[in-house]
């Protein structure tokens, strides 16, 4: 291949701007097709995105000639099954975040790219953008000194109307909003300290206002003795709204929101800023590693084995 020619699966909401137009800004990439199973609303994305093709089933993209990769992009109940069918007709693939319902299913989705030879990777996209790059190096130049500990509080309000979204339905999203947001926040940890250690967690419906867990904790060690600490609560006061994470070194602390523009890094008593320039498509630097490493150009900047990994955090977290 000498260029990416992308179709999509579930062209919804979330591909109208954080991804769907980055894949006609990226060099040798190009958006040729995408598949909603609304015909209707399949039909109004592609035309006003300027794309030629537009399906309502998903056999018929990924059976296309002139597609050779494809992108999930629709709920994770329905991840496993797209991605082993776009792996077994020979394409790559790009699935979102959460990796799958489970970790048993993305194994399975792990080992049936290493059988078919094709390249898959999961959107973690935080991991490529500048600001959380900026943090990595801060962290491997032991600006900070060693790292000793780090602690994550998300804390968002009750937002009316989620209890009748799939986010919130555990047979299509997995769990809740914990299983929707936490994963850009686990990756995180991941790409900064490795394949954890040990994991312990717990999750719960306090409010009951669905039927997927609205609290979740956790305690996670990392290599080198590095522990972690989370909590999330989406059934928070709108007063102790929190979006904040803490690393703590040796010798100096990195303070930033994993959601919001926020960055500190704290050192001999003083605190300095880091500022970032706003991203109009989130997911543009990471289409742009994925792009070439589908053409051999680079390497593979957020493997299978690492999205398993994600999920096997958030099983043990969530139980």
């Amino acid at each position: 291949m000498n260029k990416i020619s992308w179709g999509i699966i579930g062209c919804g909401d979330v591909t109208e701007v954080k991804s769907g137009p980055a894949f006609n800004l990226v060099s040798d990439s190009e958006l040729i097709a995408v598949m909603r199973r609304d015909e209707k609303k399949a039909r109004d994305y592609a035309k006003r995105h300027s794309i030629k093709k537009w399906y309502s089933d998903a056999g018929d993209l990924i059976n296309d000639n002139e597609v050779n990769a494809i992108y999930i992009a629709t709920p994770p109940a329905y991840h496993e099954a797209y991605a082993l069918q776009a792996l077994k007709a020979g394409k790559a693939v790009y699935v979102e975040k959460p990796m799958a319902l489970n970790s048993f299913e993305a194994e399975r989705m792990t080992k049936a790219a290493e059988k078919s030879s094709c390249k898959i990777c999961v959107a973690h996209y935080r991991r490529a953008q500048p600001r959380f790059i900026k943090i990595l190096n801060l962290i491997r130049g032991n600006v900070i000194g060693e790292v000793i500990s780090v602690d994550l509080q998300f804390h968002q309000p009750y937002q009316p109307g989620t209890e009748n979204t799939w986010r919130t339905n555990p047979a299509i999203s997995g769990g809740g909003l914990f299983h929707d947001l936490a994963p850009h926040q686990l990756d995180l940890m991941l790409f900064y300290f490795g394949k954890p250690v040990k994991i312990d967690g717990r999750s719960f419906n306090r409010a009951n206002l669905y039927k997927a867990a609205d609290f979740a904790s956790a305690e996670v060690l990392f290599p080198n003795n590095i522990q972690f600490a989370g909590t999330w609560n989406f059934n928070a006061k709108i007063e102790d709204e929190t979006d904040f994470c803490e690393i703590k070194g040796t010798h100096g602390t990195i303070r930033f929101a994993v959601f919001g523009n926020f960055c500190e890094i704290i050192m001999n008593g003083e605190t300095n800023q880091l500022e970032f320039n706003h991203l109009p498509h989130v997911q543009q630097p990471m289409i742009e590693q994925v792009v070439k490493y589908f053409l051999a150009q680079g390497s593979n900047p957020c493997s299978a084995e690492d999205g398993v990994e994600v999920m096997r955090m958030i099983d043990k977290i969530s139980g």
